[in-house]
Order: structure tokens, then C-alpha cells, then sequence
């Protein structure tokens, strides 16, 4: 038995092979574009930044529960100072400094901002949340272009596969025209009329095909990957009609109606009495001897109360503000539902067109391709001219065209649907 040994050159071919055999099998699918572009859409790095927002704030906010330290110092010059207002005998009492300092510290902890930081917390997020709610509804955007430019491309390779049959038509009836010709049964102008009309299918695959790669340069933007001529797109399957609308947007709106929720939840939380504990030192002239001229240290401790009672003048004003607010959201979700079932509605009655024309199409196929047939034995015999033949032969084409234009036609209008009513 003989080893076979692979060359280095062997090896190229075979991964040359194996390469090219995997190019002419690349296909794409529209939920694989779909999918791609939003991975490569420059928007979808927002939400990262938009989490990573969310986090830092949110930890911010929590961060009030920890005691909080503050240091405070100041130097004064004042025209009076305290003094007994009497004299004692043999006592002298050395009058105060007028120019005073005091430096100091003091450690505070909330007994009572639990509540208001919690919400503090959800309403952070609850913005985050609607900042990536509104971004979904712009990246959803993404999917309809997408869409357009999958089925132009899927129909100019449908209307391609035409021409080239169409090609072959003509070409067939060159054949038989020639044939004739040499047999004196036909003029050579009928040959000549057959090969202008062959150049004419020419130009017009001629611009299909530029056409196609003008829709797979924007395509492969989007998707960040090449698409050559071998590419193939996966027709896909139809949809059933889902009714129900589910669009990000609606999402959105129901966000920020949250957003709404907890606002008011942080108006009645500025309305609570704030309770501190706090330790205080420092070191100044006076300390806490007023009565003393000597720098000294001093430190004092207790529990302070706060309670900011002009904020029940504005509180009935700012949960009315937040009532308009909703209600404005409220109406912006009825005016999309409307504007959307209207639409939808519309789309609707698209498709239905789309399957009577197709229904019409088939008829209309099977009996001009049946002309074309007969058209085609006549030529052969002579008993029919090529401008006749080609009438035939075009109008066959035709309807082949207009049957593969509604057949992509309804399956955009299905999965535009689809993408409208958010399914």
C-alpha cells in the first residue's frame, strides 16, 4: 500500500477549493440580517452606557446611608463682644478677642432618609429604563430598513432567474429563425430583430445586476459583513397574522409612566420630618466656654430635627403637574394604537390584494406560456414572424414578472405587518 503525501501546494489547492465551495454556499436568512445589524448599529452600544450609568448613580444614591462627614472653619472680626456689666472688686475679667476662629468636624447619620433614598434608587432606574425603552423603539427602525432592502434584493434575483429564461426564449427562436433563413423560408431581418431584442434583455440584466449590488452595499453596511453574486437569500417562510400589538414603544410609554409613579412617591417623602444623628468636635477661640479667651477643643453630640414645612406649598401643584404628565403620556399610547391599527388595517387589505393578483397571475402564466409555446412551432414552420414571436415572448415574460413581483410583494407586506403590529 502506498501513502498518498499532500505538497504544500496540494494543500493550497485544497483549501483554495474549499474556500471558493464555501462562498458559492453562503446564504443569509432576514432574521440573520435583522440580527447582525443590530449587532453592528453603532446606537446598540448606548445601552451598555446606559446600564453602566444606571449602576454608578444608583450606587451614588445608596451611598446616603452612610454616615456623612463634613469639616467647617471660619475666622471672624466683630465690632462687640459679651462682657459683664458689672464690676467686681479686685476681680479683673480680661475682655474677648473680637477676632474669633473655629475649625471643626461633624459625623451626621440619617435615621429617616431610607425611604427617600430606596425611591431615589428606583426612579434612577426607572429612567434607565425608559432611555433604553426609547432606544429600542429607534433601533426597531432598523428592522424595516432591513426588510426593504432583504426583499429588493430577494425580488431583483427572482426578476434575474426570469431574464435568463427569457434569454433562452429568444435565443431558441434565433435558432429556429437562422434555420429558416438558410432554408429560404425567412428573411435575415427576422434574425436581426431577435438579436436586438436579445441585446435589449441583455442591458436590462445589465441593471438588475447593478442594481442588486447597490441593495447589497447598503445591506452589507448594516450587517458588517461582505455579500458577493454567490450570496443567496433564503426565501422566508409566511407568517400568520398576529393582531395583537406589541411595539417597544408601548413598552416606553409604560416606562415612563412609572417614572411618573415614583416621583410622586418622592414628593411625600420631602414632606417627612428629617431626624439626624450627629457628633461634633473642633478646636476655635471662643469654644464652648463663650466666656473664654483661650483657643480650646470642644466637642457636642444629640439628635437634630428638620422638617421643611413649605414643601406642602407645592406639593398639590407638583402631583398635578405629574397627573397632566401621565395623562399626556396616556394620550400619546392612544394616538400610536390608533395611528397603528389604521395602518395595520391598510397592510392588511395589501396582502389580500396581493393573493387575488397571484391567483390571477397563475391563470394568466399557464395561458401565455401556452401562446408562447404555440408561437415558438409556428416560428419553426414559418408560419409566424419573429416581431409576432416576440409579442408572445414578452407578454409571457410579463405576466412570469408580474407573478414573482406579487409573490415578494406579499410576503413583505406579511412580514411588514408583522413588524408594524410589533410580532
Amino acid at each position: 500500500m502506498k501513502l498518498s503525501i499532500i505538497t504544500p501546494i496540494s494543500l493550497i489547492l485544497l483549501l483554495s477549493i474549499a474556500s471558493l465551495s464555501q462562498v458559492k454556499s453562503q446564504t443569509l436568512t432576514l432574521e440573520q440580517c435583522q440580527e447582525l445589524a443590530l449587532e453592528n448599529y453603532p446606537l446598540i452600544n448606548q445601552l451598555e452606557l446606559i446600564q453602566l450609568s444606571s449602576d454608578y448613580s444608583i450606587e451614588n444614591a445608596g451611598k446616603g446611608n452612610l454616615p456623612q462627614l463634613s469639616v467647617s472653619g471660619q475666622a471672624t472680626y466683630q465690632s462687640d463682644v459679651t462682657g459683664l456689666p458689672i464690676d467686681i472688686p479686685n476681680v479683673v475679667i480680661q475682655p474677648l478677642a473680637k477676632d474669633q476662629y473655629k475649625v471643626y468636624g461633624e459625623i451626621s447619620q440619617s435615621l429617616t432618609d431610607g425611604p427617600m433614598i430606596k425611591n431615589q434608587k428606583a426612579l434612577i432606574q426607572a429612567n434607565s429604563e425608559t432611555q433604553a425603552k426609547q432606544l429600542e423603539v429607534q433601533l426597531y427602525q432598523v428592522k424595516e430598513r432591513i426588510n426593504q432592502l432583504f426583499f429588493g434584493m430577494m425580488l431583483i434575483d427572482q426578476q434575474v432567474l426570469q431574464t435568463d429564461l427569457l434569454k433562452k426564449d429568444i435565443q431558441t427562436g434565433i435558432k429556429k429563425t437562422s434555420a429558416a433563413v438558410e432554408n429560404g423560408t425567412a428573411l435575415r431581418s427576422a434574425v436581426d430583430v431577435l438579436k436586438a431584442e436579445l441585446l435589449r434583455v441583455d442591458q436590462k440584466s445589465i441593471e438588475l445586476q447593478y442594481t442588486r449590488n447597490g441593495y447589497a452595499e447598503m445591506l452589507s453596511l448594516f450587517i458588517g459583513q461582505p455579500i458577493s453574486s454567490q450570496t443567496t437569500l433564503i426565501r422566508p417562510a409566511p407568517k400568520p397574522m398576529v393582531q395583537e400589538i406589541n411595539r417597544p414603544e408601548l413598552a416606553f410609554y409604560q416606562s415612563q409612566k412609572q417614572s411618573l409613579v415614583i416621583q410622586n412617591q418622592l414628593i411625600s417623602n420631602r414632606s417627612i420630618p428629617k431626624i439626624n444623628l450627629f457628633v461634633q468636635g473642633g478646636y476655635g477661640r471662643p469654644g464652648l466656654n463663650f466666656l473664654s479667651n483661650d483657643f480650646e477643643l470642644f466637642y457636642l453630640g444629640g439628635v437634630r430635627l428638620n422638617w421643611n414645612i413649605s414643601s406642602f406649598y407645592t406639593s398639590r401643584r407638583e402631583r398635578e403637574l405629574l397627573d397632566l404628565s401621565s395623562t399626556s403620556i396616556d394620550l400619546l399610547q392612544e394616538t400610536f394604537l390608533l395611528n397603528t391599527t389604521i395602518t395595520l388595517s391598510q397592510k392588511q387589505q395589501d396582502i389580500n390584494k396581493y393573493i387575488r393578483l397571484m391567483q390571477t397571475d397563475q391563470e394568466i402564466v399557464m395561458l401565455r406560456e401556452s401562446v408562447k409555446n404555440s408561437a415558438s412551432a409556428q416560428l419553426e414552420y414559418g408560419t409566424l414572424t419573429s416581431n409576432d414571436y416576440l409579442t408572445y415572448v414578452n407578454a409571457a415574460d410579463q405576466a412570469n414578472q408580474d407573478l414573482i413581483l406579487h409573490k415578494v410583494q406579499l410576503l413583505m407586506a406579511q412580514y411588514s405587518y408583522q413588524l408594524t403590529s410589533g410580532n
